[in-house]
């Protein structure tokens, strides 16, 4: 009941990022109800739909991921002077924000199960099935309720466990919490992440000279999975690597403008990234990963005579990209909100707007510059076993 309250009083653009929670939830929650509408049509392809299902964790993680970076913004989630007296201690708030996430992703696989009922017309009315194909929903055969509901709770459960993983206290009682500084320093994770994306992209290559490997140009997502196998692996290996080495890549942007005799801006800018790089590290690493691997789809794609993604797929790559942009703006809203106080000094201090409008400006072209060629590159490099 405290979480609705809080939810019902929030700011307009709190509630509006918890919306897009519940979108991100409700599409993940329909294409995990396109794998069970395509298991109960295809009762004989187990296999395929196992493949289909397993594909539905990458919006899964996305959404879990996005849920927790906007837990972190929420205010109501913040240790504030007087809530210890008032009962309001860190692990209440935990499991506050803990609630309001569950009951925020229960909202979207709802309206996910209503759409896809809908287009199977199981509701009555006329079927809309056109839209995604029959074969795709299963729309004439039963689908089972009772597991169609336990396969859409996986969604809250995940996003509402990554949430009490990440905001769980990690401090004494009474004593304000910052769950997002690690435990070890971004540049002893970059020499790790760099050299697991190295190994995928090795992976990658020596897999591509095995025979069979060009065996079919991957006409169905499942195929990726069948066909060359240690491409994906190798491709999962380096998406991981920028995932780790992205902490070390904004400390590394940090310092490279702060190097040689750095005037003010590039100074401040500099420390700004080294200061911050714990938080903006992880969810921009992930950005990286994602990117890339919507650039080496897209390759496939053009490639591909057979056109081998169907709305489903571009459902899927919708949540995900949406999502890991969504956690990195909002990661940049965290990290402003952090340096709140910094910022206020400065401002007293005589610097103008624009000075610090110029400095986040320099900020984000060194970070386009260090991590796009590096995105561009590993996106490249793990399209070329696969196209050629």
């Amino acid at each position: 009941m405290l979480a609705l309250r809080l939810a019902r009083g929030s700011h307009p653009l709190v509630l509006l990022r918890r919306l897009c929670v519940a979108v991100a939830a409700a599409g993940t929650g329909f294409l995990l109800l396109s794998t069970v509408g395509h298991a109960a049509g295809h009762p004989s392809a187990a296999d395929e739909s196992l493949v289909r299902l397993l594909w539905c964790t990458a919006p899964l993680a996305a959404t879990a991921q996005f849920a927790v970076s906007t837990a972190r913004t929420d205010p109501a989630a913040r240790l504030q002077r007087g809530m210890t007296a008032a009962g309001l201690g860190p692990l209440r708030l935990t499991l506050l924000a803990t609630v309001s996430t569950a009951l925020t992703c229960v909202l979207g696989v709802l309206a996910a199960l209503l759409v896809f009922l809908r287009l199977r017309g199981d509701l009555g009315g006329p079927s809309a099935v056109p839209l995604f194909g029959a074969d795709l929903l299963g729309a004439g055969h039963p689908v089972p309720l009772v597991g169609a509901l336990m396969l859409l709770a996986t969604v809250p459960l995940t996003a509402a466990a990554a949430t009490a993983v990440a905001l769980r206290p990690r401090h004494e009682a009474g004593a304000p919490e910052d769950v997002s500084r690690p435990t070890i320093a971004p540049p002893s994770g970059l020499p790790w992440g760099i050299a697991l994306a190295a190994a995928g992209l090795a992976i990658e290559a020596y897999t591509s000279r095995a025979p069979g490997a060009h065996s079919g140009l991957l006409p169905l997502p499942g195929r990726l999975i069948g066909s060359p196998p240690g491409v994906l692996a190798g491709w999962a290996l380096s998406a991981f690597g920028l995932v780790l080495a992205g902490p070390g890549l904004v400390h590394l942007c940090g310092r490279l403008l702060c190097a040689g005799r750095p005037g003010a801006l590039r100074l401040l800018s500099g420390r700004v990234l080294q200061e911050e790089s714990h938080r903006l590290g992880r969810p921009l690493g992930v950005l990286c990963a994602v990117g890339s691997a919507a650039y080496a789809a897209l390759k496939v794609y053009e490639a591909s005579s057979s056109r081998p993604f169907g709305p489903l797929t571009a459902v899927g790559a919708a949540v995900v990209l949406a999502c890991v942009t969504a956690s990195a703006l909002t990661a940049a809203v965290e990290s402003r909100s952090a340096r709140a106080h910094t910022t206020a000094a400065l401002r007293r201090l005589g610097a103008s707007a624009s000075v610090l409008y110029r400095a986040a400006a320099l900020r984000t072209l060194a970070l386009v510059i260090v991590l796009a060629p590096l995105t561009w590159t590993v996106a490249e490099m793990a399209t070329l076993p696969l196209v050629h």
